[in-house]
């Protein structure tokens, strides 16, 4: 038995499971649908977790996590958002997790896409556009370098410079005229991240997907595919049905991610995934989505469904702090040794959310140690003050 604080400051009773849900077996990546899982990374609790400079890795257990996905028949998205870009990680370290992860993918025989953004940039009042378009090519050189393929991420610094749609194309197509391989172009919302408020040139979402779409028709041959991440799945829908055939429209939305992967009626459009929420959820995902393989819509639908109660959790507001509790699933499931992030962000959500996520974990059967979980969730509620 635990007692678990509530926003309230009163603390209820939960029963933890006493033994683990069945293991899933490792298998093959899902045929049906492309799947990756945005992967956090590990701190370094002996060096700097503090807000200021740069961060230090755990590198052992960042690239260890990495593996766990792939074994599941994952694809690993690297360097994205769920690792902290521009909350804790900067671009060299970034860089260095690029390089170590494509490695270690061609060692493992997984799939990985890794984020190629902008953030090395100084204050954003201090560059134009063509600073932008040469701080990407920066980047992408890096990712191609390793053997991977790109997602080019939304950039706080263009959004912050662009006058309006044209400045978007101008950059978007100089990039994409030069890629080795197509790219997955990133539209992240400002629920995850505020400076992203009025990307694609517009805070009308209609004309905002107008322009992204008219960088799509440029240049089909270089886009794998679109990331959509928007919280929004009628806008979702509506996008994806528009998108040249061959361009893959990737999910991210973590509120709805069972029916968007699923798709419409038979011979109807669907989504693919590149999700953060798939990190914590990384075997019980593969396996849902292998069930689709099998024409089983059914089973996928009743494996990922309960899930979602604990992804809107996760990425409740502020949503951009949704590392937090993915970092504390990741520590109680044993995949290392403590929760602690980089940049401090371990600090970033409160007690009673950090207990709900546990809570809601543990009836999921997440926990491939119900009693590790137990005594760990117990060890954090002690250091707050709490007698569990």
């Amino acid at each position: 038995m635990i007692r678990l604080p509530d926003a309230a400051g009163t603390l209820r009773v939960h029963e933890p499971r006493r033994s683990p849900a069945p293991p899933l077996p490792p298998g093959p990546p899902p045929r049906s649908r492309t799947v990756f899982a945005a992967a956090h990374v590990v701190a370094d609790p002996f060096r700097n977790t503090t807000p200021h400079g740069r961060a230090d890795l755990d590198w052992d257990a960042t690239l260890a996590f990495r593996r766990h996905l792939w074994e599941h028949g994952l694809g690993v998205a690297e360097a994205m958002d769920t690792a902290q870009r521009g909350m804790g990680l900067d671009w060299p370290v970034a860089a260095e997790l690029i390089r170590r992860s494509a490695a270690e993918a061609r060692a493992a025989g997984g799939r990985i896409v890794c984020g190629a953004g902008t953030d090395q940039l100084p204050a954003a009042s201090a560059v134009t556009p063509a600073d932008v378009a040469a701080a990407y090519e920066e980047q992408l050189a890096v990712v191609e370098a390793a053997g991977a393929r790109a997602v080019v991420m939304a950039s706080r610094a263009l959004a912050a410079v662009a006058t309006g749609p044209d400045a978007y194309r101008e950059v978007y197509g100089r990039l994409l005229r030069q890629t080795a391989e197509p790219v997955i172009l990133h539209w992240l919302g400002p629920m995850f991240d505020p400076a992203l408020e009025g990307y694609w040139g517009s805070t009308d979402l209609d004309a905002a997907t107008d322009t992204l779409l008219a960088v799509v028709a440029d240049h089909p041959d270089k886009v794998d595919g679109v990331k959509v991440s928007l919280l929004d799945a009628g806008r979702e829908r509506a996008l994806r049905q528009r998108l040249p055939h061959g361009v893959r429209c990737y999910t991210g939305d973590d509120f709805h991610y069972p029916e968007l992967i699923e798709g419409d009626a038979p011979g109807g459009r669907h989504s693919d995934a590149l999700l953060g929420v798939f990190d914590p959820l990384g075997p019980p995902a593969a396996h849902a989505v292998r069930k689709l393989d099998a024409g089983d819509h059914h089973a996928f639908r009743a494996l990922l469904d309960p899930t979602v109660a604990l992804a809107r959790h996760l990425f409740e507001r502020p949503t951009r702090y949704y590392k937090t509790g993915v970092v504390l699933l990741a520590w109680l499931s044993g995949h290392q040794e403590h929760f602690t992030m980089a940049g401090g962000l371990h600090a970033a959500r409160t007690l009673p959310h950090l207990a709900r996520a546990y809570e809601l974990a543990d009836g999921l059967g997440l926990f491939p140690d119900p009693e590790q979980a137990e005594a760990r969730m117990k060890r954090l509620l002690s250091v707050h003050g709490i007698d569990p």
